[in-house]
């Protein structure tokens, strides 16, 4: 028997503490979100990205995982790679 992701995340999500976490995570996600994004739109595989910006297949799943946070200058290197334009906003909470 498999259990949906979804399924799964709402359990955890009703655990208060989890749910807090999860809030502070939630700006990160939303990079590797938008980087994933930008990928798929430009047709690119990772290793075709990777090409592009001259690194490994290896880096750039761990910033479309989230588990590195990319420099502005990364940034910038993906955007010109996918052809997307880099855009920084800090709208009021």
């Amino acid at each position: 028997m498999t259990i949906a992701f979804e399924d799964i995340k709402a359990r955890l999500l009703a655990n208060p503490a989890v749910q807090a976490e999860y809030a502070a995570l939630a700006s990160e996600f939303e990079v590797s979100t938008e980087l994933v994004r930008a990928r798929v739109r430009a047709g690119l595989s990772q290793s075709e990205l990777a090409a592009r910006m001259g690194t490994s297949p290896a880096a750039i799943a761990r910033l479309e995982s989230g588990r590195t946070l990319p420099s502005t200058r990364t940034l910038l290197r993906f955007a010109r790679a996918t052809r997307s334009r880099l855009q920084i906003s800090l709208p009021a909470a």
